[in-house]
């Protein structure tokens, strides 16, 4: 539903957005991460039409964004960042204004519209102005205009920004239930935000993409990923380090903690581990008191740090 070819922007002398290529399916929830100022919102507003590119391609629904706007727009629904709308409009008032102009007439409008303040949990505000609503109720109107029209795609730049825990989990849930129909893109710098909504996740940094996988790819490209934590009572620091430094399929151990008589280590998975790691340290550490025997995920914020953090020599890859 989404195409995106060699994608880049300059804006004078700075290019802030490095030939991408991605694309969205339908059924996809595609997270954009990324550190502020890496290209996240340019690359929004030029897939939307808002700006266009210094070169590249981006298709919506097999039409040219470019060359083909309305027939691309029509199907796309757009939270820009900041939420911007009109202040002096009741929520009423707005979101009947953008079902009108997205083209529903009749009957269709004031279905459209009730529908959206129903998905928003927007009835309490409803004939209030705009200017008086909270930022997170003003959020959630400018959300609701996003679907007035039940796009088939949808994209959002930071669509939970200044909304309070309950109501980002309840944002969090709808964009995780559209997008078993839509293919849906948006930006986040906040990385709960993967797992609670995304079904895929591109790390975006200066402008170019630098990792682009599921949450538990992403999760295997953290130095933890496959390490083994190992809690024991009763043996010191240097003893288990040493035993387990003469396991194969131990790269590298890290003492984490040593109090009250217990001691916390973790081995990181050599090239050769296999998944078996946690098995060859279990069988090392026969006849020792484990209090704590766990194989690490990987973290997501490990991952982004070491990929968006200066002089990391980072590689691009699509």
């Amino acid at each position: 539903m989404i195409q995106v070819v060699g994608l880049t922007k300059w804006f004078g002398a700075k290019r802030a957005v490095d030939g991408i290529s991605f694309s969205v399916a339908r059924g996809e929830v595609l997270g954009f991460l990324g550190p502020n100022g890496a290209g996240k919102s340019t690359t929004m507003r030029m897939i939307t039409g808002f700006i266009p590119p210094s070169s590249g391609r981006v298709k919506v629904g097999g039409f040219d964004v470019v060359e083909q706007p309305i027939q691309a727009k029509r199907l796309m629904g757009y939270l820009p960042e900041n939420a911007p709308a009109y202040t002096d409009m009741t929520v009423h008032g707005f979101l009947n204004f953008a079902a009108e102009i997205r083209g529903l007439r009749g009957a269709a409008r004031p279905r459209a519209v009730q529908r959206a303040v129903e998905m928003c949990f927007l009835e309490s505000v409803l004939h209030q102005s705009i200017e008086t609503l909270s930022k997170g109720y003003r959020h959630r109107t400018c959300f609701a205009q996003s679907i007035i029209h039940d796009p088939e795609v949808l994209v959002m730049d930071e669509p939970t920004d200044g909304l309070d825990p309950n109501q980002k989990h309840e944002v969090r849930g709808l964009i995780r239930r559209m997008g078993e129909k839509k293919a849906i893109i948006f930006s986040t710098h906040i990385l709960e935000e993967v797992d609670a909504a995304c079904t895929r996740a591109i790390i975006i940094d200066r402008g170019r993409i630098v990792a682009n996988g599921t949450p538990t790819e992403l999760r295997q490209k953290s130095e933890g990923a496959g390490a083994v934590t190992l809690r024991v009572k009763g043996v010191g620091s240097a003893e288990v380090s040493a035993r387990l430094r003469q396991v194969s399929q131990v790269k590298r151990v890290a003492v984490l903690e040593e109090k009250n008589g217990s001691v916390s280590l973790r081995a990181f998975p050599a090239s050769n581990a296999n998944g078996e790691l946690a098995r060859a340290i279990g069988e090392a550490a026969r006849g020792w008191q484990i209090e704590q025997l766990q194989t690490e995920e990987g973290r997501l914020d490990e991952v982004f740090r070491s990929l968006t953090m200066p002089d990391t020599g980072k590689k691009s890859e699509t």
